[in-house]
């Protein structure tokens, strides 16, 4: 018996490191890789939901996130849309501009308090949900964190997004646009929920960005930041 055994390592050592290579191809092919542990897929998927999150609110938060990206930009209230048509109309188009510009400013200006909103969810989530995410779609954990924070968000955005408001002025472009139209003869007075309007939008540009983000981890190697999501997304 110790014979076959010199003789198998003797054969063993006298293979190149090309053909001892070629062995553990064969060997990872056979037998898959090490699969990974619950702590680790947990790990990395809270890793990458932070990662993609406070990238996101980096991205919307700054000047212009939201005024610029024609991906998540904040146009006049569909809704009061026969406001814009009118008052441009009476050459007020320079008002309506500056307005939807500090919409924009304050789903910005609002975007800076949302990155703490989303750890609570983040740390909540269980081995079954990552498992879960790990094996869904390239929006899986973006879906998890909109299911999870949605009501709790639009709660605590709202305060946030009316403070925004006053920050910028958004009421000081809008009042002449509204007044003027709702001055106007044989017209159905109009007044949207502005705070409700931008709270949504901007909820909804945030999981916008951090979806993206989510794809770019999940597809991108460059994304993977850390070994433990290498080691998960890889």
């Amino acid at each position: 018996m110790k014979k076959l055994i010199w003789i198998a390592s003797v054969i063993l050592f006298s293979m190149g490191c090309a053909e001892m290579s070629s062995v553990l191809e064969d060997y990872n092919k056979t037998n898959g890789p090490i699969p990974l542990t619950n702590n680790e897929v947990i790990s990395g998927l809270r890793e990458a939901l932070t990662v993609g999150t406070n990238n996101s609110t980096s991205l919307t938060s700054k000047l212009d996130g939201f005024y610029k990206n024609p991906e998540i930009f904040i146009p006049f209230p569909p809704e009061a849309i026969k406001v814009k048509e009118k008052v441009e109309a009476l050459g007020m188009k320079k008002q309506v501009d500056e307005f939807v510009m500090t919409l924009n400013r304050s789903a910005e200006t609002a975007s800076k308090e949302a990155a703490p909103i989303f750890i609570g969810a983040i740390k909540e989530m269980t081995i079954a949900d990552g498992f879960a995410i790990l094996r869904g779609a390239d929006n899986a954990a973006t879906s998890y964190l909109k299911e999870k924070t949605s009501a709790q968000l639009k709660i605590k955005f709202n305060p946030i997004v009316k403070n925004a408001i006053d920050q910028v002025e958004v009421t000081k472009y809008w009042n002449p646009v509204i007044s003027t139209y709702n001055k106007l003869p044989f017209i159905e007075k109009q007044n949207p929920n502005l705070e409700d309007y931008i709270t949504t939008k901007a909820m909804d540009g945030l999981f916008l960005m951090i979806e993206k983000e989510e794809k770019k981890i999940r597809k991108d190697p460059v994304a993977r930041i850390s070994e433990l999501l290498k080691k998960v997304f890889g």
